[in-house]
């Protein structure tokens, strides 16, 4: 089954959700979060040197509260909420440093908005950042720093926004690749179904074809030939052919009625699509009185424990017979047939086989496709097809489909 390309699975193609943490950021991501980190701890400290005399518990906080921005872009809420507290503790100490401290709250704040995959955690953290911002820049003073320094504080900020757009292009490019190969995928897996469904009707109508019209070919033939002879009989074969027919356009009914099913509709009976059982292993009797009515001598044994099987198992069993029979009647013509149905514990065996003849004239009339068209169908369901000679003369068709254990 093909699955929908549904919005929600574009959305998740492009933007993470909640639930398992992102996977780790590139080394680049790495790089630049440890250089900011350690950037804002020098100049924390560089700033505290400055401005106060110096203090040994600033020296040791201020340089602290930015270092799990190193962390940001991996564990973003943890970070906000380590570095809230300890912003708070380096403003007790003293206003006029919490700027500093400030800084490492807005980033981490940032972080959390654009990186945080929980959003009832993200809404709740939010407000935190923001009191706490309001805390600390209420009487804090702006720092004086030299002229070199404040060309440096300019442009520290112009690459951060910078950086973050282009990884933002960045992430936005992958995120339109993602889709695109959603898309390429969802096309090719549409092509292959296609493909399938295709070969699966035609092996269908090779099977309810070939072995139909067959039998109606050698029927009609048979009756041309005793017409005026013996008419009785002539018009029994007449007779099979009319039911070959039958059975023909029953079968081709269902098979087209799948391809028109969602056209069909109720007040149109024509239009309808058949939904009656496709042919299983209890029409083998039918398949077999049928083969008979064209000349050809068929036995039928069954053996084993009779049990239900699912419907697209008899549909291949059916069609072994079907095709074995038809291959009997088209290039060994005089010969007598067996059919051998085997119930077994594991398996559901299935052999055909003949006692040899001569080609009738439809023997011209097959292209080699129905033996590789069972094989086809036996594989889907993990089942084996043996064909070739016997010993004795003749050709043996043999079907192993193997079945759950009850």
């Amino acid at each position: 089954m093909i699955e929908a390309l549904t919005p929600d699975r574009l959305r998740a193609a492009v933007r993470p959700s909640a639930g398992p943490p992102p996977p780790l950021p590139n080394r680049r991501g790495w790089a630049f979060d440890v250089v900011l980190a350690l950037f804002l701890a020098s100049l924390g400290t560089h700033y505290v040197l400055i401005v106060q005399e110096p203090h040994s518990a600033l020296l040791l906080m201020v340089p602290v509260v930015p270092l799990p921005l190193a962390l940001r872009r991996r564990y973003p809420l943890a970070v906000l909420w380590a570095v809230l507290p300890l912003a708070l503790l380096v403003r007790h100490q003293s206003e006029d440093i919490a700027y500093s401290a400030g800084v490492a709250v807005v980033i981490a704040a940032y972080s959390v908005a654009a990186y945080g995959r929980r959003p009832a955690a993200v809404l709740a953290s939010l407000p935190a950042a923001a009191t706490t911002l309001v805390v600390l820049f209420a009487e804090a003073k702006l720092p004086h720093f030299p002229n070199g320094v404040v060309a440096v504080l300019l442009l520290v900020p112009v690459f951060a926004v910078a950086y973050e757009l282009r990884m933002w292009r960045r992430r936005a490019a992958e995120g339109h690749e993602r889709l695109s190969a959603l898309e390429r995928e969802q096309l090719a897996a549409l092509q292959r179904a296609v493909e399938h469904e295709r070969a699966r009707i035609a092996r269908e109508l090779h099977d309810v074809v070939t072995h139909n019209v067959s039998m109606m070919t050698i029927q009609a033939g048979a009756a041309r030939k005793i017409l005026d002879t013996a008419p009785d009989k002539a018009r029994e074969a007449m007779a099979a052919v009319e039911t070959g027919g039958r059975a023909a356009m029953t079968e081709l009914r269902h098979v087209m009625g799948l391809l028109t099913i969602d056209a069909g509709t109720g007040d149109d009976p024509a239009a309808t699509a058949d939904l009656s059982p496709q042919p299983g292993l209890g029409r083998l009797d039918a398949l077999v009185e049928g083969v008979r009515q064209a000349g050809l001598t068929v036995g039928l044994t069954v053996s084993g424990e009779r049990r239900a099987v699912p419907p697209g198992v008899e549909l291949a069993a059916y069609r072994v017979v079907q095709e074995a029979l038809t291959n009997t009647v088209k290039h060994a013509g005089g010969a007598a047939a067996e059919v051998t149905v085997e119930y077994a514990p594991a398996h559901l065996a299935v052999e055909v086989t003949d006692t040899g003849g001569r080609p009738t004239g439809a023997a011209a009339t097959g292209n080699g496709r129905g033996l590789i068209g069972l094989r086809e169908r036996l594989a889907v369901y993990g089942g084996t097809l043996h064909t070739g000679t016997r010993p004795r003369g003749g050709y043996r068709v043999k079907a192993l489909i193997p079945l759950e254990s009850s």
